[in-house]
């Protein structure tokens, strides 16, 4: 299922405009105030997508992408804005440390036994693995980063040009900085993905247009 989300930020927030309320620094630089949120943190109140675990902010001009089976689970996300793509995936972490080094370090060896290349760089989210795997349609680029939160972990993977040139990440970026995160207070195995859902009302005009296709009379 493919659906579109594209709402302006309701308060015409800026990823830059986001700043601290903190004292006069002077001449410093102000702290950006930036997510992924977890749920029981505060952040700002533009409108949200809501998928059970994740809530990502409606962001003009970025599509939505949505796998879900029968009954509603998604099995994948992805935002998309031009050229660029954002696939983004949300795990259970333990309560004492974060897991992207570990996560980061298992994707880079699986790449590598499957003949890709892989390269470790310090970037705007701390450690990323930026490689090059082969397709069908030839060589192509991926982006992985890793945001460690309070018994969560977001892991992004971007592709297109923006995989191997950040600052033409657009609206993706406001996206992932804007994303909130519903763990829940239940026990799950470390790495196990926290659960997305499609909205009720998306869930139901999906069933009524596989309805109405079953409905259709057939041709010969």
């Amino acid at each position: 299922m493919i659906f579109s989300r594209k709402r302006a930020d309701a308060e015409g927030h800026t990823r830059d405009e986001r700043a601290t309320d903190l004292p006069d620094q002077g001449d410093a630089a102000p702290t950006l105030v930036r997510g992924p949120y977890d749920i029981s943190e505060s952040y700002d109140d533009v409108q949200r997508l809501d998928l059970g675990g994740l809530h990502i902010p409606a962001i003009a001009d970025v599509e939505v992408r949505v796998q879900a089976d029968p009954q509603g689970v998604i099995q994948q996300v992805v935002l998309v804005h031009g050229d660029n793509a954002l696939q983004l995936g949300v795990f259970a972490a333990p309560r004492s440390e974060g897991i992207w080094d570990e996560v980061r370090e298992e994707i880079r060896q699986s790449l590598l036994r499957d003949g890709a290349s892989a390269q470790e760089i310090d970037g705007e989210y701390g450690p990323e693995l930026h490689a090059q795997v082969r397709t069908p349609d030839g060589p192509t680029n991926l982006r992985f980063v890793g945001i460690d939160g309070p018994r969560w972990m977001v892991r992004g993977v971007f592709q297109g040009p923006v995989a191997t040139d950040p600052a033409v990440a657009g609206p993706l970026v406001e996206c992932l900085d804007g994303l909130v995160v519903d763990r829940g207070q239940e026990a799950k195995p470390v790495r196990e993905p926290l659960p997305l859902r499609l909205p009720r009302e998306i869930a139901d005009q999906a069933d009524d247009e596989v309805g109405d296709a079953a409905a259709e009379p057939r041709q010969v």
